[in-house]
């Protein structure tokens, strides 16, 4: 098994930043990747950025590209997704996700090959 639990979430003005962070526990050691999604109500779960398991290969979701940053830290197992530039538009909760699909590159952005979730941090932004 493998548990992923989110951090970091909160509230924000319109063109601050903020970082959530991933803790990824149990099982990893041959996870492909580690992901983030969002979802607003009303909305589908949207790819926003994922990165290889070893750090190496990052994949964004084009408006994502320039405002947020994927990193990994591989001693304490945990994925962060630095988002500067917020608008309110990217109110959302955003999941962690974790895949097991071999050495997949660039990371996938189908939710659907995501193997393993966290529960979820909101993210508000105001206007």
């Amino acid at each position: 098994q493998v548990k992923l639990v989110e951090s970091g979430g909160g509230l924000v003005q319109a063109g601050g930043s903020l970082r959530v962070s991933c803790a990824a526990s149990g099982r990893t050691s041959t996870a492909s990747a580690l992901g983030w999604f969002r979802q607003s109500p009303g909305k589908e779960r949207e790819f926003v950025a994922a990165i290889s398991w070893d750090g190496r290969t990052s994949n964004y979701a084009d408006s994502m590209k320039g405002r947020f940053t994927i990193s990994r830290d591989i001693a304490k197992n945990t994925v962060h997704l630095q988002m500067n530039s917020l608008e309110p538009d990217d109110t959302a909760v955003y999941y962690c996700a974790a895949v097991f699909a071999g050495d997949v590159r660039p990371p996938p952005d189908n939710a659907d090959r995501y193997d393993y979730w966290g529960q979820g941090t909101q993210v508000t932004v105001s206007s």
